[in-house]
């Protein structure tokens, strides 16, 4: 256990959001950055919480029938340059192998930011009939984009995810497939990360680089800031053209396959930071918490220390093997009032307090971590109501997001209303022309950017909140990080 200095204080987020973000990954002893600028070291706390994810999220790939594989992180420079767009997109972000084994290499090396073209060169050799079809695979791996901007989690050169590839027989399938992962992603962030998000399709301007059309889930920071948390791409025919990946169909003619890919990466965790923590530290939903339950003895004469220790293993020994929780027994030698602060910058959303009046009163002390909240409870009671109380910071946690993020979204219908929401932080749903001229001076006059279309929102006749011109429907634009 490390020994935090419990007089360490915590940026408010009402100050300065960037410093307390900083400080929470800290605090909480989530990483570091690496001694190349840009990388990140995931500690082992930080990366339990990635191990809960990927646990998670794999479990409802393979319901849905996704297998695993494992693709080469070097890619021939050719692949990359095979689709245009896709060059275009990721030429900034490249890293590039010139040299290994003390020689020049005859091709360059690409660091892979991304594996479609690898995958579909692949993907070239096993399709050839429909019988092949769907070919459905993820793999989980880590991806270089060179970062001039790095941000723990949010931005870093190097980074960890999963990236689906798919490839089917028709267009409807994949786009289908598509918007599938896209709700998969939705149900994981609503359901177990607590975060409320949006789903919608991306601009062009905003797509990514080769689909046809990207959707996306977008969730919303407590500095108002958006922050995209995974997206899925209908890519068309465009790689399936370029790298060949065709097949005979039941009529005996042949085609092009139609492909997604769909990814969420350890930028997610960052997300979970900036939608739960407060001033303390970290808050996590216990869906995802690698520690549910922390237990700490208290006592101030050395003659009780037995035996309170060993009715607070007791209780831990109850948590796990009846209602199968990740719980944590401190008997380290701080001060109590330490070790309350320091799993409480760590996020744990429970605390068991057991003293010697606690044995008295055959009763613990229970303390939540979203709220605060105090409760003595009856050991034969604690089971249930440690159980209850998990689902209850669940919902909490959910509940609040979703109302902190409802009460930001704003509707407006004149750009001066736009440019102050935009100033004070919030959402903008309004009305967009359609236009690629009016979305970037929207972008260079408020750094906001339509961060979807979303599903959600019906037709309506309006005017584009910048030019004026007719517009059918309202988007969100938003500044993001």
């Amino acid at each position: 256990m490390k020994n935090l200095d419990s007089d360490k204080k915590i940026s408010s987020r009402d100050e300065n959001f960037s410093a307390w973000y900083q400080e929470i990954i800290d605090v909480a002893d989530l990483a570091e950055h690496g001694p190349v600028k840009g990388t990140m070291i995931i500690k082992p706390y930080g990366y339990s919480i990635w191990e809960n994810v990927r646990n998670i999220l794999d479990k409802e790939f393979k319901d849905l029938g996704v297998q695993n594989a494992y693709f080469p992180m070097f890619i021939p420079e050719s692949f990359l340059k095979k689709e245009e767009s896709h060059v275009e997109g990721f030429s900034p972000e490249v890293a590039v192998v010139t040299y290994a084994g003390g020689k020049k290499l005859q091709e360059a090396l690409i660091i892979r930011p991304t594996s479609e073209t690898i995958i579909y060169d692949a993907f070239s050799r096993w399709v050839n009939s429909y019988r092949d079809l769907p070919v459905v695979i993820n793999q989980w791996a880590n991806v270089v984009r060179w970062e001039l901007r790095p941000r723990l989690f949010l931005r870093t050169t190097e980074f960890l995810w999963q990236e689906g590839h798919t490839a089917h027989a028709t267009y409807e399938e994949a786009d289908d497939f598509a918007r599938t992962m896209l709700n998969v992603y939705k149900k994981f962030a609503e359901d177990y990360l607590a975060i409320p998000v949006i789903l919608g399709v991306k601009s062009d301007s905003e797509k990514f680089a080769g689909a046809v059309q990207t959707y996306t889930v977008e969730a919303m920071m407590q500095d108002g800031k958006a922050l995209q948390c995974a997206t899925s791409h209908n890519l068309g025919q465009n790689f399936s053209k370029v790298f060949n990946v065709s097949f005979n169909k039941e009529d005996s003619t042949s085609d092009y396959v139609w492909q997604t890919s769909w990814g969420l990466s350890t930028r997610i965790i960052g997300a979970l930071i900036m939608v739960h923590s407060d001033d303390i530290g970290l808050v996590l939903p216990p869906k995802v918490a690698p520690i549910h339950v922390v237990i700490v003895p208290v006592w101030n004469k050395e003659v009780d220390k037995e035996r309170v220790t060993a009715k607070a293993l007791e209780v831990k020994n109850d948590l796990i093997s009846k209602i199968g929780l990740s719980v944590n027994l401190d008997t380290s030698d701080l001060h109590a009032g330490e070790k309350y602060y320091y799993w409480e910058k760590r996020g744990i959303p429970i605390r068991i307090e057991i003293g010697p009046r606690d044995l008295e009163n055959e009763s613990a002390v229970v303390v939540r971590r979203d709220t605060g909240t105090k409760e003595n409870i009856k050991f034969t009671l604690l089971n249930e109501r440690v159980k209850s109380l998990l689902i209850e910071i669940q919902s909490n946690l959910y509940g609040r997001a979703l109302e902190f993020r409802n009460n930001k979204i704003k509707e407006v219908n004149t750009w001066k209303d736009f440019v102050k929401e935009i100033e004070a932080g919030n959402f903008i749903s309004a009305h967009w022309s359609g236009e690629k001229t009016t979305e970037e001076e929207i972008k260079e006059k408020t750094k906001a950017t339509i961060r979807c279309i979303p599903f959600s929102e019906k037709e309506s006749e309006g005017k584009c909140i910048l030019s004026g011109k007719p517009s059918h429907k309202r988007v969100i634009f938003a500044r993001a990080y």
